[in-house]
């Protein structure tokens, strides 16, 4: 069983213990997080039925544990303009979340 649910503005594909890399959460590791807003759950691994919300599926939630926090690669942002002696250098590095899918709940 599978679902795709909208986090924090992006996409991403949840099955039951899976680990998610998602944008910075403010919550502390350990910390349980429910997400609702749920796009499309799949039946079992057999290929069950699979709901396709308008733009979300009512009655499932996504339950989910925060796991640690880390950061991205550095990428270095490097603005020039030949000639004119500009140049500006920027570093940059993204801080992620690690998230832990636990269980995807159907409500009745």
């Amino acid at each position: 069983m599978y679902a795709l649910v909208e986090f924090k503005g992006k996409q991403y594909k949840a099955e039951k213990g899976a680990l998610l890399k998602v944008d910075r959460l403010d919550s502390e590791p350990g910390q349980k997080i429910e997400i609702d807003s749920v796009l499309l759950v799949s039946g079992g691994a057999d290929g069950g039925e699979v709901s396709v919300g308008t733009p979300y599926v009512k009655g499932v939630q996504v339950s989910a544990t925060v796991e640690s926090h880390e950061k991205g690669d550095k990428i270095i942002v490097f603005k020039y303009k030949p000639k004119k002696d500009y140049r500006r250098k920027q570093g940059h590095r993204q801080q992620y979340s690690i998230i832990k899918i636990e269980d995807i709940k159907l409500k009745a």
